[in-house]
């Protein structure tokens, strides 16, 4: 890796972001008769520009899109980018070109370390840890990989314990397959050098090579991701699309005052709301926020409790908070003891992803609000932004912050 230590810079953070966006689409027909499928809308705007707001978000003020299928439509749409926040550039190749084809025409454009991106996949991502990670592994290519543990879709490689990409099947039908690219792949222009003559397939010919000399490394996410692939994906992209604006919510020291280290709220007569926390359940369902409690309750485990006195809580909660004017969407719980391993259990994320392919959350656009480290390490994970609730600053204190903030934008 290149550092101080060794005489030689640390690479730069790059700042473009390069999307193929030349294909015919043809299992989105007749949808893509008149329009290449990354100008299919959603909630009044393209699939595309949805794309090219969050790279311009994590950072990148520069896009370069290749094009084939209908290039006008996009280049009349997106202009020079200008009007979202970024520069775009534009390499039109023939429409039967294959992605391969497409990459080695616009080389003379694309930057010596970019963000290679997929016009019909979606992840919600921070790139400062995508960042990170890529430093960390000096490799020539590190690509986002949905983990598939749903098994949503099929599965196209093999990712080993120390990250690298063991396999990669584009064609998915070698065994034991687990785990999928989904592009988000931050690169070396020098990977570029890999691909032969012809009319190629980009992954299929460059990502084997790659692996064979161990220069293909994962940046695994479970966050689902999502896309204009094909017409099944629509209606859940449509769901992610609206955005509904979504808190998370720690229990124990956010709703209620938290009971001594290792004891636990029992029954509902040994509940206690924090002041202000039903009005601000109430304000933000008001202003149209989704509200979602995560919280462990390992008495259960402890069997201090069970799971038909927790039930029987939540249900006086949601009791209390639906009589104040506001609603709980859902809760999830995590049952089991501190040292169980298990994946729900904060600090562990496992929670919160399971609220993200429920409700079909961002959870990069979710803030969680909790009490404890636990709570932050979870947020952290799962790329959540978080924010305390302290002696000094209340649940009904931060939503009034985020419904200020909310009306401001």
């Amino acid at each position: 890796m290149s550092s101080a230590v060794d005489g030689t810079a640390p690479p730069k953070r790059p700042t473009q972001a390069v999307i193929l966006a030349g294909g015919r689409g043809t299992r989105l027909l007749p949808l893509t008769e008149s329009r290449p499928k990354p100008m299919i809308e959603f909630h009044g705007r393209p699939f595309l520009e949805y794309l090219i707001e969050q790279v311009r978000d994590q950072g990148f003020n520069r896009v370069l899109l290749l094009l084939g299928y209908l290039p006008e439509v996009i280049r009349e749409y997106f202009g020079d980018g200008s009007r979202f926040g970024v520069a775009i550039e534009y390499v039109v190749t023939d429409v039967d070109d294959e992605t391969g084809a497409r990459m080695r025409a616009a080389i003379d454009y694309i930057d010596p370390i970019f963000l290679f991106l997929y016009c019909d996949n979606y992840v919600p991502f921070s790139f400062a840890a995508m960042w990170s990670a890529w430093q960390r592994e000096n490799a020539l290519a590190l690509v986002t990989v949905y983990a598939n543990e749903d098994n949503y879709t099929k599965s196209n490689l093999i990712v080993g314990a120390d990250g690298r990409i063991l396999v990669y099947d584009k064609a998915r039908r070698r065994p034991g397959l687990k785990g999928v690219d989904v592009g988000y792949m931050l690169a070396k222009k020098e990977i570029l050098d890999l691909i032969p003559a012809g009319n190629v397939s980009f992954e299929a010919t460059v990502y084997p090579q790659l692996v064979a000399n161990g220069n293909l490394r994962a940046f695994v996410t479970k966050h689902r991701y999502y896309s204009v692939g094909d017409h099944a994906r629509l209606p859940i992209t449509e769901r992610f699309l609206r955005r509904q604006p979504t808190v998370l919510l720690d229990r124990d020291g956010v709703l209620n005052e938290r009971m001594p280290r290792g004891e636990y709220v029992r029954s509902w007569a040994e509940w206690t709301w924090r002041p202000g926390a039903l009005d601000a359940l109430r304000l933000l369902t008001d202003q149209g926020f989704r509200l979602i409690v995560i919280t462990n309750q390992a008495g259960i485990a402890r069997k201090v409790m069970s799971e038909a006195d927790l039930r029987d809580i939540h249900a006086h909660l949601r009791s209390d908070v639906a009589a104040a004017g506001g609603r709980i969407d859902q809760i999830y719980y995590c049952p089991h003891g501190w040292d169980e391993g298990c994946e729900c259990r904060k600090p562990a994320p496992g929670m919160l992803y399971a609220a993200q392919r429920d409700f079909q959350l961002d959870l990069t656009r979710c803030l969680y609000i909790g009490d404890d480290e636990r709570d932050m390490e979870a947020a952290k994970a799962a790329s959540c932004p978080f924010v305390y609730v302290t002696s000094r600053t209340s649940l009904l204190d931060i939503a009034k912050s985020l419904l200020e903030k909310a009306a401001n934008e």
